[in-house]
């Protein structure tokens, strides 16, 4: 039952997330990217306290699989990506995997350093 009130508040401010008016004319996807880096950073957080052993395991499971799993979009980031290589903006597509993962990780390291 947490993981699942965890995924449904995380799929709420997804949804919330995707009401933002950012759409840049190059087709680069900006929402996606935003909620899936700040994700990785609030992950990293959860993951540094969760090894201090100064959350709950409960909580952890909330935060990371509920909260985290919701949020973030590992499906709408590939969806994105193959429609932009169809349009023939390989290299939009090819930026937007590049500073997904570069940035993902960037963002899980300065949490863990955080905590």
């Amino acid at each position: 039952m947490i993981v699942a009130a965890g995924g449904a508040a995380g799929a709420v401010l997804r949804y919330l997330m995707g009401l933002l008016p950012m759409n840049p004319e190059n087709g680069f996807p900006f929402k996606t990217f935003l909620i899936n880096v700040i994700g990785a950073f609030v992950i990293g957080l959860v993951a540094a306290a969760a090894a201090k052993n100064s959350l709950s395991p409960r909580l952890v499971l909330f935060l990371k699989v509920g909260i985290c799993g919701g949020f973030t979009t590992f499906s709408s980031f590939a969806l994105e990506t193959e429609a932009l290589m169809a349009k023939g903006q390989n290299g939009v597509a090819s930026l937007y995997v590049i500073l997904s993962l570069f940035c993902g990780i960037l963002a899980v390291s300065a949490a863990e350093h955080i905590v």
